[in-house]
């Protein structure tokens, strides 16, 4: 669901880019009152894995489409909605600029899409009523099911919106919400399975951790050890070498797209002009692994059945998670800092 900017005009991705630096500065601010010593690394891990997990697309049976793992919610639910909010930002960024995933211009909607709806919406209004006080696997399967389902139909119904606004597309609001929705419920169903079992693996082996979220209170000295390396090694064998049976089919925006126009991408789409195309070049120029791989003057020769080595694939996912890890560790500790020098 990462939006691209030649779906976007600049006044639209201008008021999302200063939307989500609202939202940063909204939560970075809660941040150094409520930042304690464990939380940095669990932002930093969570960030890698979610890195990793999102290289995964999965298959939607019948449709010829695809979709991964959005995470808002996950993240909300093991490190509250401002935390998780700074941690996706800094996948979504690290993506944008270093693997050419979601356009520079179209990044302030994509942070608030899959970043904000979630952490704010689905999580404090959906999840936490119906995983209660006292959480047990079947109501965090219910909640993470419900919550997950209606935090992707909020981000895909948002992005139908942003585009239909921005008036540079030939993308009618009727015939696009009405693929848009659909895709993403489905996408939804196996977002929530996936939240449900991550977060019961947490509630299991740590429920401090969930039970800190829910009180709004520090983690204090809750051992994390076991957690944080199990997210670190689940991030590197995902991105490492999961990532290597992605499913190759558009995502759910992207076929919803296709759906559209037939297959024929728009006039706005085939020629960037002005904003679009210098910052096309901006991103160009900053990204040295674009779409997960080797650039084309670095790339692996084909192998026998014609398809590119895996090996891009996997640097992309390890060198992209410790980036993503690195940066979201580093705003928490610096929060931190930040906290307590005020």
């Amino acid at each position: 669901m990462h939006m691209a900017d030649a779906l976007l005009s600049p006044a639209v991705g201008g008021a999302m880019w200063a939307v989500s630096a609202g939202a940063i500065i909204y939560c970075s601010r809660k941040l150094r009152k409520e930042m304690d010593g464990g939380k940095a690394p669990l932002m930093g891990v969570l960030g890698a894995f979610l890195f990793a997990a999102q290289m995964i697309n999965f298959t939607i049976p019948a449709t010829g489409s695809s979709g991964h793992l959005g995470g808002g919610l996950l993240l909300a639910v093991l490190l509250g909605p401002a935390a998780a909010f700074i941690t996706i930002a800094s996948v979504l960024v690290v993506q944008a600029l270093f693997f050419a995933d979601g356009g520079l211009l179209a990044l302030g909607c994509n942070i608030f899409n899959l970043g904000f709806l979630p952490a704010f919406l689905a999580y404090p209004l959906i999840y936490k009523p119906l995983a209660g006080n006292a959480p047990n696997k079947p109501r965090i399967a219910v909640a993470a099911m419900v919550a997950a389902i209606v935090g992707l139909q909020l981000g895909a119904f948002a992005v139908v919106l942003e585009t239909v606004a921005s008036g540079i597309s030939s993308l009618p609001f009727a015939t696009f919400v009405s693929l848009m929705q659909p895709i993403h419920l489905a996408i939804g169903v196996v977002e929530g399975l996936v939240t449900g079992a991550v977060i019961s693996f947490v509630h299991q082996a740590r429920p401090e951790i969930i039970r800190s979220v829910q009180e709004d209170r520090p983690l204090g000295a809750t051992p994390l050890r076991n957690v944080l390396v199990a997210f670190l090694a689940a991030a590197l064998l995902t991105g490492g070498f999961v990532s290597w049976f992605a499913s190759k089919n558009p995502d759910g925006l992207e076929w919803a797209i296709a759906k559209v126009t037939g297959g024929e991408e728009s006039a706005e789409v085939r020629a960037g002009s002005g904003l679009h195309a210098r910052l096309a070049a901006l991103q160009e120029a900053i990204a040295f692994l674009p779409e997960y791989t080797f650039k084309k003057s670095e790339q692996q020769p084909e192998n026998v059945a014609g398809q590119e080595s895996p090996l891009g694939t996997s640097v992309a996912g390890i060198v992209g998670g410790l980036l993503t890890l690195a940066i979201a560790f580093l705003s928490g500790k610096f929060l931190r800092k930040q906290g307590r020098v005020a």
